[in-house]
């Protein structure tokens, strides 16, 4: 009896062991950053007691909230990324190389020369490169580069 518990004991702790692979990284590079509108603020100046008395008056404050898009650029494909954060958006540094990951619908991107920390993203577009994907081709001969 013991030593079936015991089997059962390790084959379960391996078997958790085994099941958590640590996640694979594509790289790239962080090419460009760009500013674009991705809605608006608003504010108005009504308060409670301006309801009440009825002295307040129907003006709203207005602003354009700006998000951050970077292009992300791997070996065969370009991304346009924005982070799924809008309050608390960390500035990337363009140039750099960008270790990232798909899960599920988001795309997961770290920096290792900045802090490291994984955070989400969404993606915007996905464009193929056309200078590798010209560079890759057999030529029409046959003959293999």
């Amino acid at each position: 009896m013991r030593i079936g518990t015991v089997a059962i004991l390790v084959f379960a702790t391996t078997m958790s062991v085994q099941a958590k692979d640590a996640p694979a990284y594509e790289k790239g590079v962080l090419i460009q950053m760009e500013s674009s509108s991705c809605g608006y603020a608003e504010k108005d100046g009504k308060t409670i007691a301006g309801e009440i008395f009825g002295t307040d008056g129907q003006h709203k404050n207005t602003k354009v909230v700006m998000c951050q898009e970077y292009v992300l650029q791997t070996e065969r494909v370009t991304y346009r990324i924005r982070p799924k954060d809008d309050k608390h958006p960390v500035l990337l540094p363009v140039g750099e190389t960008a270790q990232f990951r798909i899960h599920k619908d988001k795309l997961l991107l770290r920096v290792p020369e900045a802090d490291g920390k994984e955070r989400e993203y969404s993606v915007l577009s996905m464009t193929p490169r056309s200078d590798v994907a010209v560079a890759s081709k057999p030529s029409a001969r046959g003959e293999i580069r």
